[in-house]
């Protein structure tokens, strides 16, 4: 199968973005077509193809659709034994299939799945994975445009990161993926590159890339590439005997168009704080979310937690009631298309990224919004 030869340290050998595309039941799960869109920019700037990787029994009819939000083509690896998933199975092709063809770069999502199958593909292909990641680059010059807008760095900082230091050796970084994450707890954002080893791999956290516009033609011109690889019951260490679903409701963050978040400031009414915002969030149809300090504080579930260490959102609508605004929050729900900000204090960070801000005590604001939203909608 051509795979005796791999060798991770060739890094010249190896070619292509490949996105490994994650179905249940046949259904493909809404952060494929996330990665794929952001995939696609990536695999410009590297100046070669992209590729989703899908697996599973029965599953072909997905591929035009990854097609449809910028994949050249489909490597599709069909078989009984792949129907579910599993880590045994799932990681024997895989790594199969990566040792036969190479690509340079190979993105999973930051669900169970992905936080279980992407390690432990990494180790055996001996190579470096960056997990839970939040931003992507590949050029240069676009890594530090990000930086200049999403870090504090020194503008003679941010000139100085087209090198690295590698084994005590300078080395230029314009062809490695930069691949960002929240460290120390969100604290702080690292970026990680793997300079001498391919492919370079990485989770990225569900509902941070944005999903492109579906093009039919693309779909239509989908390359589907089935490659040889071998899978029999003696591979897996363990044997799924049945499949059941445990209903559990969520809150629906990434989904919403709508989200009302409260902060720091209900702390005075904790119980009513959080009535009020589930009261303004609910006349708009959206959902309630909160800062950090609400899920550390144990005022709310994590579901509900927006931010780097949260949810990343992209709501039509976004009102912060009491929340000061650290960067942690704001880079979770800076890209809002709309954002409406409540906060007594006049110098509170949130106001600066805010389309409307409030100055006020969000217990006497909150009841304002809701009658008004009232309002509009007796109107209409």
């Amino acid at each position: 199968m051509g795979i005796e030869n791999y060798d991770s340290s060739k890094i010249e050998q190896f070619k292509d973005v490949w996105v490994f595309c994650e179905q249940r039941q046949g259904v493909l799960q809404p952060t494929c077509f996330e990665l794929i869109s952001e995939a696609r920019r990536l695999a410009d700037e590297l100046g070669c193809k992209l590729y989703a990787l899908l697996l599973g029994d029965n599953v072909a009819d997905g591929c035009k659709e990854l097609a449809g939000y910028g994949a050249d083509g489909v490597i599709l690896c069909e078989s009984p034994l792949l129907k579910n998933y599993t880590t045994d199975g799932y990681t024997k092709v895989i790594v199969d299939v990566v040792k036969q063809m190479k690509p340079e770069v190979v993105l999973f999502g930051a669900t169970y799945i992905g936080r279980d199958l992407g390690p432990r593909c990494a180790a055996r292909l001996h190579t470096g994975l960056c997990a839970d990641c939040t931003h992507l680059d590949v050029e240069v010059p676009v890594y530090q445009h990000f930086l200049e807008g999403a870090s504090t760095l020194a503008p003679e900082r941010i000139a100085g990161t087209d090198h690295a230091m590698v084994m005590g050796q300078p080395h230029d970084v314009s062809h490695d993926l930069k691949m960002t994450r929240p460290a120390f707890g969100g604290h702080l954002m690292a970026t990680i590159i793997c300079p001498r080893f391919r492919p370079a791999m990485a989770t990225v956290r569900p509902g941070v890339m944005k999903k492109a516009p579906f093009d039919q033609a693309k779909a239509d011109a989908a390359e589907i590439i089935r490659p040889e690889f071998s899978l029999t019951e003696a591979d897996f260490e363990t044997e799924i005997l049945a499949v059941e679903k445990a209903a559990k409701k969520l809150v629906d963050l990434i989904g919403a168009d709508y989200i009302v978040s409260v902060g720091r400031g209900i702390a005075k009414d904790i119980e009513g704080g959080i009535k009020l915002g589930q009261e303004l969030a609910d006349e708009l149809g959206g959902v309630l979310g909160g800062s950090r300090v609400t899920v550390d504080s144990g005022w709310l579930s994590p579901d509900h937690q927006v931010g780097q260490t949260g949810k990343t959102v992209h709501p039509k609508v976004y009102i912060a009631l009491g929340i000061s605004g650290a960067i942690q929050h704001k880079a979770g729900m800076q890209d809002s298309e709309y954002i409406v900000a409540v906060n007594i204090n006049p110098a509170a960070p949130m106001f600066e990224i805010a389309d409307i801000g409030i100055v006020g005590d969000l217990f006497k604001v909150t009841p304002l919004l809701i009658e008004q939203v009232r309002a509009i909608k007796a109107a209409k």
